[in-house]
């Protein structure tokens, strides 16, 4: 029963120095984002259930807080740089808008028919996640729900399909200069 206690202890602490926790949030540069890593803070306390409490109650909480919000600065990073990856595999479209009709649409099956050659030689879970965020607008926490596994798996493996896209558009590039945007 005292493990119980401990979970509910954290918890008012996490209440009662709410004005105290935002500050610190403040400070670190996410006042914006207080409420969320808040609540994620209060998730990661019930997720300690029957545990021994902390022998300083106050600095778990501030080092939680910490560690959530250098969880989230990371994620943002690969975020970015995946869709910047991303964004580079794409800005060759304006030559489609240089080539006649039919040429564009030869083009465009010949691409599709590759990316899905390279969906098949990914294999799941990979290119399942890959059209189920690219292709049916799920996100990546609806993935990771759906599929039963963590945010940064599925991260993971949309990144590894993305190296895979540019290095087949390098490829292509490099076998076709005049395909070069």
């Amino acid at each position: 029963m005292t493990d119980s206690r401990t979970t509910v202890s954290l918890e008012e602490l996490l209440v009662r120095e709410r004005p105290r926790l935002v500050a610190f949030i403040a400070r670190l540069g996410a006042a914006a984002k207080a409420d969320d890593i808040l609540q994620d803070a209060w998730l990661k306390i019930r997720a300690r259930e029957g545990r021994p409490a902390p022998d300083q109650p106050m600095s778990f909480l501030f080092r939680t807080l910490h560690n959530i919000l250098l969880d989230d600065h990371r994620a943002a990073s690969r975020r970015s740089q995946r869709d910047g990856d991303w964004a580079a595999t794409t800005t060759h479209m304006d030559v489609f808008h240089q080539m006649p009709d039919s040429e564009r649409r030869v083009l465009a099956i010949e691409q599709i028919a590759a990316v899905h050659r390279l969906l098949e030689e990914v294999g799941d879970p990979a290119a399942l996640i890959f059209r189920l965020h690219r292709l049916e607008g799920h996100s990546q926490r609806q993935i990771a729900d759906q599929l039963g596994m963590g945010l940064s798996t599925v991260e993971k493996h949309l990144r590894r399909v993305y190296a895979q896209l540019i290095d087949m558009r390098t490829q292509s590039d490099t076998i076709d200069p005049a395909r070069k945007a």
